[in-house]
């Protein structure tokens, strides 16, 4: 783990707005994502106790969990995703001057892309996850905490789509037409489902808000 999740909130910020190659969107994007799985087990463990939510105890438990774990994973995602791109740059430095050394600096530079793509697809991933999580805890978490599984949803959909903006970039430099097409296939189907399970989840939130 890096040195990034020791310091405060606001030297992430400050390091986030300074010209540092590092942390950029894509870890961004996870640190965001982090924030909706924390609140989504934040609902989790203000419903567990509650005698009126007993039935659902043992799932909303098991979903608290889940949301846990994905805190941590996103937190790992984030020096994957600085590690990702320090490689990039590291090979974009190589020296170019003979033609075995353009041949092993482009495809270094190739893999490295590909590297730096495959990482925000699995923020995207995850992201999901963290929506699954929301999908599954609207109707049965506490009413008193609802609105907090809400903000989740649109974390959660908001980090995902920024997440993909990083496979956007880096897909115009790759010249692995099926790598391109695999991950342009993936990211579309990531975002029609987490819009559609966001809609059904914020749909489910709403209601209880007003009921």
């Amino acid at each position: 783990m890096s040195d990034l999740f020791s310091g405060s909130l606001r030297d992430i910020l400050k390091v986030s707005a300074s010209s540092e190659p590092v942390p950029g969107g894509g870890s961004v994007s996870a640190i965001t994502a982090a924030f909706s799985a924390a609140m989504s087990a934040m609902v989790a463990n203000l419903t567990i106790g509650k005698k009126r939510y007993k039935d659902v105890e043992p799932q909303v438990t098991a979903l608290r969990d889940r949301a846990l774990c994905l805190m941590s994973r996103f937190e790992e995602l984030v020096d994957e995703d600085m590690a990702q791109f320090k490689r990039f740059i590291e090979h974009y430095k190589l020296p170019a001057s003979t033609p075995e050394e353009q041949a092993r600096k482009e495809y270094l530079i190739q893999e490295s892309l590909k590297g730096a793509t495959e990482t925000p697809l699995e923020i995207a991933r995850t992201c999901m996850s963290v929506l699954e999580i929301v999908q599954e805890i609207a109707p049965i978490g506490s009413k008193m905490a609802i609105s907090d599984a809400g903000v989740a949803a649109y974390l959660a959909e908001a980090s995902l789509k920024a997440a993909l903006l990083n496979v956007d970039i880096n897909l115009q430099q790759i010249k692995d037409a099926k790598f391109v097409e695999k991950a342009k296939a993936e990211k579309e189907g990531l975002i029609e489902q987490a819009e559609r399970i966001s809609r059904e989840s914020l749909a489910v939130i709403t209601s209880r808000l007003v009921s």
